[in-house]
């Protein structure tokens, strides 16, 4: 573990985010999120939530019936298979885990598996209009819809899933859950509008950056949880504990995401490196090295638009602690995961959940 000694303040966001400016007094360059597997026997998220998520993108496709072929194989697209289902997994073991806590029930209702298919519907479709609004040529390894089909098509495309996530939505049956899941389609548009723009105050800005990340990421993850959670129990603790782990390794998710983006080569991360700096988006990394190299401010304020900005934003983070300090950022929104998942009965998925947040820490793309 690493000792280092911290001192600073807390900056909270819209939404009750808050994040600590971090002062670290060590040497150490690298931070403490090796294993700490808990004392609780280990449990593979993957392997425990298997069984649920079998046949899950044939499910998904099945949702996705349309006669007209073309808009069929852009639909079936991603769903091949080859996704992480990083969003799904953690669905199906929250459910579980709230089953459990309530009356020991080791059953996952219907309703519960398909708020997990919605999930990665309404995350699939966003990642299609996000690579048009982007301009993006490729995602998880291979071309983006818009560069085989163009912007047009794709857009339509992404309309297309979303309708049949809430067609699917609707066939459970639940107003409570319709109102939660829609919520996130909401924040996932207010969450590109927040990116589209930027603030001049320090504070404001990294305020601003975390209320982004919260509705683009982690809004989907915590009220799927949420969703899952109400139709277990109706014990609103239980609700606001799924939310909150939801919520907190939804930012977490995306911090390292941010990280990577400056540590990872392109090939292993199945996309291009540094493409926030050439959409002209100030992420943590970049936030953070900004308060050792305040010649940067200029760079964020006109988006990294002049030539060789992206570059020397690069260097600017590198040579910094920006890396450093978003993953130590990352840690502490996972340990409150923890935190906050601890407050169930103890159950293999609720341990899967806990060794989920490490894995969110340790992964490499």
């Amino acid at each position: 573990r690493n000792h280092a000694t911290w001192k600073g303040k807390n900056i909270k966001s819209k939404s009750g985010i808050f994040f600590q400016e971090f002062h670290h007094t060590s040497t150490s360059h690298c931070c403490s999120c090796s294993k700490t597997i808990s004392d609780e026997k280990y449990q593979d998220p993957f392997q425990l939530g298997r069984k649920d998520l079998k046949n899950l993108y044939e499910d998904i496709k099945k949702e996705l019936l349309v006669s007209a072929a073309e808009l069929k194989e852009m639909c079936d697209y991603y769903f091949d298979g080859k996704g992480k289902a990083f969003r799904p997994m953690i669905v199906v073991l929250m459910a579980r885990a709230c089953n459990i806590h309530h009356n020991n029930s080791k059953e996952m209702q219907a309703s519960q598996r398909s708020v997990a298919i919605i999930a990665e519907m309404i995350h699939t479709a966003s990642l299609v209009h996000d690579d048009v609004i982007d301009d993006a040529n490729s995602r998880r390894g291979k071309r983006t819809l818009n560069q085989i089909w163009g912007e047009r098509k794709a857009v339509l495309a992404g309309d297309f899933i979303l309708s049949a996530a809430s067609v699917a939505l609707a066939r459970i049956g639940n107003t409570t859950i319709i109102s939660v899941l829609t919520q996130v389609i909401e924040d996932l548009v207010r969450g590109e509008f927040l990116q589209l723009g930027s603030k001049e105050n320090e504070n404001e800005r990294f305020a601003h950056y975390l209320e982004k990340t919260f509705k683009k990421t982690a809004s989907l993850i915590a009220n799927s949880c949420k969703a899952v959670s109400i139709l277990s129990c109706p014990d609103p603790k239980v609700h606001e504990i799924a939310y909150q782990y939801g919520k907190n390794v939804g930012i977490a998710f995306q911090l390292i995401d941010d990280v990577l983006d400056f540590t990872s080569c392109a090939d292993h991360l199945g996309k291009p490196t540094a493409a926030d700096l050439k959409l002209g988006l100030a992420t943590g990394p970049v936030l953070f090295a900004c308060r050792q190299f305040p010649e940067m401010n200029a760079m964020i304020m006109r988006r990294f638009s002049k030539p060789g900005d992206v570059e020397r934003a690069r260097k600017y983070v590198l040579q910094s602690d920006g890396v450093q300090q978003t993953t130590y950022l990352a840690q502490r929104y996972c340990h409150a995961a923890t935190r906050e998942i601890r407050k169930l009965r103890p159950s293999p998925e609720r341990e899967a959940l806990v060794h989920l947040t490490e894995m969110v820490l340790m992964r490499d793309k």
